[in-house]
């Protein structure tokens, strides 16, 4: 015959066990309440609901004096972190241009592509991985995407105009000192080399950088610049949203499929279900790519904070630049760019800068072209393409970012910071 415990002992047992399940909601209250009184007050963190966890990366499995400390200086390794029509390739071009950099042009892209439909979110790490081999000189993560292709030169790196592709020893039709655009016509006709000579041409050079527009969220790189054998630096490409919008729209029917996969990565949220159904199904690309940019502003609202809470040693690894300080302020901003990267300028690479502001027009039938433009043109071209009612939604979404910024909204005469 079994025992009874006396009811005494039962309560005592099951108040026990409340007491166990409410000490961590008691600590994690008490936690808060203390972040609330010592805490810079930041209310726009509630719309980045996944920084604080990203933050709390910067303060594990490593000190940050052994992390800034023991960074190796040998080799250097740069992401240019930017979205798409911000003028990223026109910065990825003064980095190309260099003879000591060896330079990657969107090598994600294939990853997407292969991968297509799937969201931009489900994507990041997969994008993070590929970058930490690319960065190591390895290149055979490329044939995970793709498919039957015999991956070669002749497939990635935008190599028709990539500069270490292109020249010596690779290609005899230009050399590394060269300063000028790659004619694509002229590269084309080099023939492709196996992926394994570009591994070792890699490794020749003191500077990598990689330029993509498919990390949506500097959080997912903290692994790679706690990495101390990396020395990964970033530099982060801003425009006035105003201006990437008109370029976004102008190039609209090329982003569709990108801009789909934006949007599908917050597609649990309300907010973004409304954005992947449009009310108008006639101009659904126009909706696909206007809603893309409200999800570009909150990444780039949630880099801006990350930034903020990071430690010192981090804060010395990045790089923020503005678009238009870059046009307007040529050959300072260059020089800015180049003392991060640890590289030298010359007379040949400031007057490659001065002549591809100073182009005619704001940009030729093929707006993925890199080429000369006028600066000024390009800067304030949304002021005459972009509707009331268009530059008000982007003034209304992304009006935290242009305050951060320096961006001020249309009724005031003054439109940049000096």
């Amino acid at each position: 015959m079994k025992r009874r415990l006396p009811k005494k002992y039962i309560l005592v047992i099951l108040g026990y066990s409340v007491v166990l399940l409410l000490i961590p909601y008691v600590l994690d209250y008490s936690s808060k309440s203390a972040q609330v009184r010592h805490g810079a007050r930041e209310p726009q963190r509630q719309r980045c609901p996944d920084l604080e966890n990203t933050v709390a990366l910067w303060n594990a499995t490593q000190p940050v004096e052994e992390s800034a400390g023991t960074r190796n200086r040998n080799k250097t390794h740069i992401y240019l972190h930017t979205t798409w029509r911000t003028g990223s390739s026109f910065l990825g071009e003064l980095f190309n241009q260099h003879p000591d950099v060896f330079y990657l042009y969107e090598p994600m892209w294939n990853m997407w592509q292969a991968l297509y439909p799937g969201d931009a979110g489900s994507l990041q790490g997969a994008a993070r991985d590929m970058m930490n081999s690319l960065f190591r000189c390895d290149f055979s993560v490329l044939r995970l995407y793709a498919g039957s292709a015999n991956i070669s030169t002749s497939l990635i790196f935008g190599w028709k105009t990539n500069k270490v592709i292109c020249s010596q020893p690779l290609c005899a039709a230009y050399t590394k000192q060269q300063v000028g655009l790659i004619q694509g016509d002229v590269c084309a006709k080099c023939a492709p080399r196996d992926i394994r000579e570009l591994e070792t041409e890699c490794k020749k050079y003191p500077v990598v950088v990689i330029k993509d527009v498919r990390v949506l969220d500097l959080g997912v790189l903290v692994p790679l610049v706690r990495d101390p054998t990396l020395n990964l630096q970033i530099i982060q490409l801003f425009r006035d949203p105003r201006a990437v919008h008109n370029s976004r729209l102008k190039s609209k029917l090329a982003l569709v499929r990108e801009s789909i996969q934006v949007l599908r990565s917050k597609k649990q949220s309300d907010k973004y279900k409304r954005l992947l159904s449009p009310g108008n199904r006639v101009n659904r690309a126009e909706s696909y790519v206007s809603g893309a940019m409200e999800l570009i502003c909150d990444n780039w609202l949630g880099d801006m904070l990350l930034v903020n809470a990071a430690p010192p040693w981090l804060k010395r690894n990045y790089l923020q630049i503005r678009y238009e300080d870059l046009v307007l302020h040529p050959v300072g901003e260059l020089h800015r760019l180049y003392r991060f990267a640890y590289l030298s300028t010359s007379p040949e690479l400031e007057s490659f800068v001065m002549n591809m502001t100073r182009g005619q027009g704001y940009s030729s039938d093929r707006p993925f072209l890199i080429s000369a433009r006028d600066a000024k043109e390009a800067i304030f071209a949304w002021r005459e393409r972009l509707s009331v009612e268009q530059v008000g939604q982007v003034e209304a979404y992304c009006s935290e970012v242009m305050r951060h910024l320096g961006y001020e909204k249309r009724n005031l005469e003054q439109n940049y910071r000096a």
